[in-house]
């Protein structure tokens, strides 16, 4: 199975959702530590996400790295196209793909307009999901749950009772 995204655009998301959690900042060695990640690897990636925008780095002994913008400034599409070089279902589903990205039948696909669509519906979607939004915890979006809850503890608060005077 072939993955959409690599392994750096994994951690990447990894280490800005560290950093949301913690705003005062973190250090590399401790994002390492948590995700159990090699540190050269990682020390790539803040390199490039502080070179992309997304990371301010602080030298020194307090020093570290913290979010640039807050979450909800920072939209998925902008975090995968910085990170995977852009964002592209196929190598022709941008409007100008470069010679290394044009295949032999590209002048005469049939499915390269739609794909070009498809494409920019997809950026659009993911422009639409702000970072913030992807690290909400889970319970604040399981609203349409929410409401069975209290009818839950009602049942398990009569059933308490009934097992209690029997």
């Amino acid at each position: 199975m072939s993955t959409l995204l690599s392994k750096k655009t994994d951690y990447a998301l990894l280490i800005l959702a560290h950093l949301h959690e913690h705003p005062t900042g973190g250090s590399a060695r401790e994002i390492a530590d948590r995700f159990s990640l090699s540190k050269a690897f990682l020390a790539n990636i803040l390199k490039e996400l502080c070179q992309k925008g997304f990371l301010v780095s602080h030298r020194g002994v307090n020093g570290g790295y913290e979010l640039r913008r807050p979450a909800g400034e920072v939209n998925l599409a902008e975090i995968l196209e910085a990170m995977e070089d852009g964002l592209a279902l196929t190598s022709c589903s941008t409007h100008h793909p470069t010679e290394s990205e044009e295949c032999s039948v590209m002048n005469m696909c049939p499915i390269r307009g739609p794909m070009i669509e498809i494409n920019r519906r997809v950026t659009e979607a993911l422009r639409s999901v702000k970072l913030s939004e992807l690290l909400e915890p889970i319970i604040s979006r399981t609203t349409t749950f929410q409401p069975v809850l209290p009818v839950l503890n009602q049942l398990n608060h009569k059933k308490t009772l009934e097992e209690t005077t029997v």
